[in-house]
């Protein structure tokens, strides 16, 4: 059993009736024809693409979803002396970002329904030095943006969206990236839509910034050889373009299989008395970019539904403020001492097997060895 399938991706057949392996080949051909490896015309069709889904007026397409989240903080001039809020649980690009423009995470608890940072504990972090605050949008649902944003709004603070796993999801009627001051996403390849190597992208509606984040993704540069911004190497390849470009036309009925893979999960967990899962809130959608429950003992559990067949991954064991390449930055939060529902969930989550095709009966399986490794009997065994 795979954690994510991505060689049956390949073969799922696209609207026109070719395999995505077949509108993969064909796309990276085009490119080595045409020759335009770096801004080539697939770099702009992605970019007009994305940001008519997500409802944006802009879309910058970068080099991943680190350098997006770096793009942002840097248009928005976050530099040394600066703080930046953020939640202590997701992947360390969230302040690694953050610490290297010399700024300080500041660490939000998380809500223990939806694992995002708590707006009900957001302003008590907001300080003078604050410059920004970056909710995660984790394992697939948006953060409580509406909530986020009344409090940055009263404090005159800009907001960039995380969101790396979050890309297709929804919340009242509105795409993730679409959120906040700024969006941003990953197109690693085991992302909702991932690429075969890097590649990630900033959203938003204020064209300055749009203009801005444009220039530092290219060196700062305005026109050739004239660098108004100090920037980074952060644009996208264009044939990694080109294969987001190839799968898209599947993109959103793969989400719509996730959710309807998830539904299934929660409804056979449920039946297995197994309920420690995150909640789907109120208004929300989700891509499910991972699927994951609390457990007691996880290393055991691991341990025995490897010996069944079964992978499974954890995100995150560590949090953001116990990292030792963090610990050094000043922080309000050091080891947790302000984050005590995100050291809980880092000590019990584990994801399980998802993607848009895992079969009803891989899940059984699934859950089954799961209930097992748990000790429950609720639930009857695979045929």
């Amino acid at each position: 059993m795979q954690f994510i399938d991505l060689e049956a991706q390949q073969q799922q057949r696209l609207p026109d009736g070719r395999t995505i392996r077949e509108a993969v080949d064909a796309r990276i051909a085009a490119v080595l024809n045409h020759g335009g490896y770096i801004l080539g015309p697939e770099v702009d069709e992605l970019e007009h693409t994305l940001a008519a889904y997500v409802g944006v007026d802009h879309c910058i397409a970068v080099a991943s979803g680190t350098d997006a989240l770096l793009i942002a903080l840097m248009a928005l001039g976050v530099r040394a002396g600066d703080e930046v809020i953020t939640t202590p649980f997701s992947f360390i690009a969230t302040s690694e970002t953050i610490a290297l423009l010399g700024a300080t995470p500041v660490y939000v608890d998380i809500d223990p329904a939806s694992y995002n940072l708590d707006p009900a504990k957001l302003e008590q972090a907001i300080s003078p030095c604050t410059k920004a605050i970056i909710p995660v949008s984790l394992y697939g649902q948006p953060a409580d943006f509406p909530a986020i944003n009344a409090i940055a709004d009263r404090h005159g603070l800009p907001v960039v969206e995380d969101g790396a796993q979050s890309f297709g999801s929804t919340q009242q009627g509105h795409r993730s990236c679409s959120l906040s001051t700024i969006g941003t996403t990953s197109f690693f390849p085991s992302k909702p839509l991932g690429g075969y190597g890097d590649g990630g992208a900033c959203f938003t509606n204020d064209p300055a910034l749009a203009d801005k984040m444009r220039r530092i993704s290219r060196h700062g540069q305005e026109r050739r050889y004239f660098h108004r911004d100090l920037g980074v190497n952060g644009r996208i390849d264009t044939l990694q373009a080109a294969i987001l470009l190839a799968k898209w036309p599947n993109f959103q009925q793969e989400v719509e299989a996730r959710g309807r893979i998830a539904a299934a999960y929660n409804h056979k967990l449920n039946a297995a008395g197994i309920t420690t899962t995150p909640q789907l809130a109120e208004g929300n959608t989700s891509v499910f970019a991972q699927y994951t429950v609390q457990v007691e003992n996880r290393s055991e559990v691991q341990a025995a539904l490897k010996d069944q067949g079964i992978p499974t991954a954890v995100h995150y064991p560590t949090m953001l403020c116990q990292q030792p390449a963090l610990t050094c930055q000043h922080s309000r939060c050091r080891n947790g001492c302000h984050t005590q529902l995100a050291l809980a969930a880092s000590k019990r989550v584990m994801s399980l097997p998802m993607h848009p095709w895992l079969s009803d009966a891989d899940q059984d399986r699934v859950v089954f060895a799961l209930a097992g490794a748990l000790q429950l009997t609720s639930i009857p065994s695979p045929a």
